[in-house]
């Protein structure tokens, strides 16, 4: 599937990165050239968070750089918040919801760290009661994205360069941020060699 015209396309020598919209970066509505520039100029003196007023947040999740928004902004649906946070290749909204699954499910995304599988294994190999395998299950991890662009480019000329561009809607939650659903988009770039493998 390949999304409707980018918000932006990053093909203007004026490319400004403050000027690129949370939301649009939020719900996979940039290409990713855009994005990258966009992430690429948020921290920074003169970057992005200090031009729009954004409020770096400590956090004990080497993963992410996360901040405080002066306002909310809309998500999905009816979510708003005033949290984002980035991971190394995407933004995500940091939503008070402690369920992800209520916010997968309407974009048709499953967990791909969904343990029933083993609970019931274990269950029916008599090696423990389903309550006491849920007992031990102190956090239930969720990780999924449905992926809506994948577009393979080939290198142009002989000893050129090609291009892997993967856009993701991501959901998951981390032991970092209990009772939060982590909701976003990854914007991912893969160079390729003339024959079209990985760099």
């Amino acid at each position: 599937m390949i999304l409707a015209t980018p918000a932006f396309a990053q093909d203007d020598e004026e490319f400004d990165p403050a000027a690129v919209s949370v939301t649009d970066a939020i719900n996979c509505h940039l290409d990713a050239p855009t994005y990258n520039g966009f992430a690429l100029g948020v921290s920074g003196d003169d970057g992005v968070a200090t031009q729009l007023g954004w409020v770096k947040i400590e956090t004990d999740n080497p993963f992410l750089l996360e901040y405080r928004l002066p306002e909310p902004v809309a998500v999905t649906g009816e979510w708003q918040t005033d949290h984002i946070a980035f991971s190394s290749s995407g933004i995500l909204a940091v939503l008070d919801e402690p369920d992800p699954a209520v916010i997968a499910g309407p974009e048709g995304i499953v967990n791909k760290m969904d343990p029933e599988a083993l609970i019931v294994e274990i269950v029916a190999s008599g090696a423990a009661t389903r309550a006491e395998v849920e007992a031990e299950i102190h956090f239930r991890k969720f990780l999924g994205q449905r992926v809506l662009v994948d577009v393979t480019e080939p290198a142009e000329k002989p000893g050129g360069f090609g291009t892997h561009t993967v856009i993701a809607r991501s959901v998951s939650n981390a032991t970092s941020h209990p009772g939060k659903t982590l909701y976003g988009c990854s914007y991912r770039i893969e160079l390729l060699d003339g024959q079209g493998n990985p760099l």
